[in-house]
């Protein structure tokens, strides 16, 4: 079965699209960050992602 996602940019989620789909709040995923622990990020120009 052929891959879908084959030549597409990677769709990375501000704080709170990435919160919602976790079904957390926005403050716990900055925790998370604090911490160290939690979902993978990135910071892009500035923006955490």
């Amino acid at each position: 079965m052929p891959n879908t996602m084959d030549g597409l940019s990677p769709r990375f989620l501000r704080t709170p699209e990435a919160a919602r789909y976790l079904g957390l709040s926005g403050r716990t995923l900055e925790k998370h960050r604090t911490y160290g622990t939690g979902p993978t990020y990135r910071t892009i120009g500035g923006r955490v992602v």
